[in-house]
């Protein structure tokens, strides 16, 4: 049985986990070289993934089946935290942290895997059901629907607009998959669209608001809600082609660029080594998620299909959210990039989705690294 685990485990999907790593290590320590506040903070990225892959090894081992039962505890537990959190003081205009010493823990992180491992059971529920029990088909609807509007109504009072649209998006990617109607798709737009004002009017403060007006215009405030927008798009553009070169980037040494190790590793990497290591990471992270969605359609099991899938949205999300954010293409929001940006909460929750699906990789393929 160990030996066939081994024998199809996804070692590319693993592979290209290890690299972004890697590189995330460099840009952090890059990050911190000229400063004193966040100097070690590389030793201490690598502390939390030796951690993580211990924890990852162990998650691997064991019968991914048994993951339905945890979600329920990891869900129960952060949901009950996201109310804690809101009590907390601000950092960064939002209430998302609680402060355990010199440890920062993030509810909502965790949150993204309990969420999708409960949803998965739950979508698989409702696909079992008979279409002609209605009684039981309109639960199952009702608890879906408050399985992912609580958390995202709780993210969005801290208020944490970036982190709440990862729920969306992990659902849209799950029901998808679980073969929802066309029209159903259509009509939650619609609401989207219809919600995003009223959100914007009511549940942004002031500092969020000010970031989508800059974003549809930085040089309103260039020196204040502004200036990480513009300086994010200096780093990346003076990387040119190979980069201005390693610790010698003036937007990152020299302090202009805000938030360098984790909102911004994407700039710091993109000006010392250029639009060559942009490319190489953009492809890295559309490897992992093809890996991913194989996975998925591979699996015969539809509850460990929709685990993937959602672990799938929620790296999608967060790739394409942080880097387009830092060349300007979507508004700044502070959410991380994958095993990239500094932060143990962030590597936690993405080390804990890998392993999952490494688990699940292990468990329904076979010759994982050559088979089509």
């Amino acid at each position: 049985m160990f030996k066939s685990l081994l024998k199809n485990t996804d070692y590319i999907l693993l592979a290209v986990v290890l690299i972004l790593f890697i590189i995330g290590i460099i840009g952090i320590y890059s990050a911190g070289y000229n400063t004193q506040i966040n100097k070690d903070e590389y030793v201490k990225q690598i502390i939390w993934f030796t951690a993580v892959m211990i924890a990852m090894i162990v998650i691997w081992s064991f019968d991914y089946k048994i993951f339905d039962i945890f979600g329920y505890i990891i869900y129960i537990i952060n949901l009950i935290l996201l109310v804690v959190v809101l009590f907390m003081p601000t950092l960064m205009g939002a209430s998302s942290w609680l402060n355990f010493g010199s440890f920062l823990y993030q509810p909502s992180e965790l949150m993204k895997i309990g969420y999708i491992l409960c949803a998965a059971k739950f979508i698989s529920l409702f696909n079992g059901v008979n279409k002609t029990d209605k009684k039981k088909r309109i639960i199952l609807i009702i608890a879906i629907s408050l399985l992912g509007i609580i958390p995202t109504v709780l993210i969005l009072l801290q208020p944490d607009f970036g982190t709440a649209i990862v729920f969306v998006l992990i659902t849209a990617f799950m029901l998808f998959r679980a073969g929802i109607k066309y029209r159903y798709i259509f009509i939650a737009l619609a609401l989207v669209i219809i919600l995003i004002p009223l959100v914007y009017m009511f549940l942004l403060n002031p500092i969020q608001k000010q970031r989508i007006n800059v974003f549809l215009n930085p040089e309103l405030d260039p020196l204040g809600s502004g200036y990480n927008a513009i300086q994010s798009k200096i780093a990346v553009g003076s990387g040119m082609l190979f980069g201005t070169g390693f610790l010698k980037g003036a937007q990152t040494q020299y302090g202009y660029l805000p938030i360098k190790s984790s909102d911004f590793i994407f700039s710091v990497l993109s000006e010392e080594m250029g639009f060559v290591m942009s490319v190489t990471i953009i492809v890295l992270y559309l490897i992992l998620i093809l890996r991913l969605i194989r996975i998925s359609k591979r699996t015969k099991d539809e509850f460990a299909s929709l685990v993937v899938i959602g672990i799938t949205g929620m790296i999608f999300f967060h790739f394409v959210q942080n880097i387009g954010m830092t060349i300007g293409l979507l508004p700044i929001t502070g959410v991380p990039l994958p095993f990239l940006s500094y932060g143990g909460s962030n590597i936690i929750t993405n080390g804990i989705a890998i392993a999952i699906a490494l688990n699940i990789s292990a468990r329904t393929s076979s010759n994982n690294l050559f088979a089509d």
